[in-house]
């Protein structure tokens, strides 16, 4: 079986962060492992309280899973702290990890502040160049590039430059903000639109840490690139088409929707 890892935040509210990951991942057909970066207290109407994790204490986590069940995949999520991007970073290059999709998680869908400033450059100067694939949306690609992003066009300049900078490929993901579900992947030089049919669905909560992760989960499958972006979408249109309607915000998707068994 293939494994992953997900390198991120809990949410208690269950719908993003770790938990998003792990049912994301085991739903794509994968063996889910985390190393936790912060506890937040959460639920589908916005974030109370982050609490990190120590560096030292996340250094630890990362030495047990790779040196004992080695992912096939990573996807990072939220990371707040400058000194956890470091241990990451340092860490993903002595393993030599592989197939890293970073999610740079900035804000919540509630509009919750989710990384330092001070960490910004750090991310960008840490784990960018590390990366498989970045999957920033508009307002993340805006503070990446400080570019102002209202059409695909912009878009496409910002996503460029952002690979360029970094030397990864990017999937810049539009949402309602541009277009209804389109998103541009520029992957060295190479250019593809992934356009999908809009889901009247309000609740969204956790839907960037679901692509990353099924994204990741398909990588580590095997899959090339465009084969796993087009896998992940699909998922993550089917969970959002199954219409869960939980708690009194945005609420989560629904990550098992196609998951039947006896059990």
């Amino acid at each position: 079986m293939k494994t992953a890892l997900t390198i991120a935040g809990s949410d208690c509210s269950g719908g993003a962060g770790i938990q998003a990951d792990i049912k994301t991942m085991t739903a794509n057909g994968v063996f889910a492992m985390s190393a936790v970066t912060a506890l937040t207290a959460q639920n589908t109407a916005g974030v109370t309280d982050i609490m990190n994790v120590t560096p030292d204490f996340l250094e630890k986590e990362l030495d047990c899973i790779f040196t004992d069940i080695f992912p096939d995949a990573v996807k990072i999520g939220m990371v707040s702290d400058k000194e956890l991007i470091k241990v990451i970073a340092k860490k993903l290059k002595q393993y030599r990890a592989i197939n890293i999709v970073v999610d740079p998680v900035m804000v919540s869908s509630s509009g919750s502040k989710l990384i330092d400033d001070s960490a910004v450059d750090v991310l960008k100067k840490e784990l960018f160049p590390l990366a498989t694939l970045i999957t920033p949306n508009i307002p993340e690609a805006e503070r990446l590039t400080e570019m102002h992003i209202i059409s695909e066009e912009d878009m496409y300049n910002a996503a460029l430059i952002i690979s360029n900078e970094f030397n990864c490929s990017v999937l810049l993901k539009g949402g309602h903000k541009i277009n209804d579900a389109n998103d541009l992947l520029i992957s060295y030089g190479k250019t593809k639109w992934f356009r999908s049919e809009r889901i009247d669905n309000p609740n969204t909560h956790g839907t960037g840490c679901t692509l990353s992760s099924a994204i990741a989960s398909n990588l580590a499958k095997g899959f090339d690139l465009i084969q796993s972006i087009e896998k992940s979408k699909k998922y993550v249109s089917g969970a959002l088409k199954a219409m869960l309607d939980l708690g009194k915000g945005s609420g989560p998707l629904n990550h098992a929707f196609a998951i039947s068994s006896e059990f």
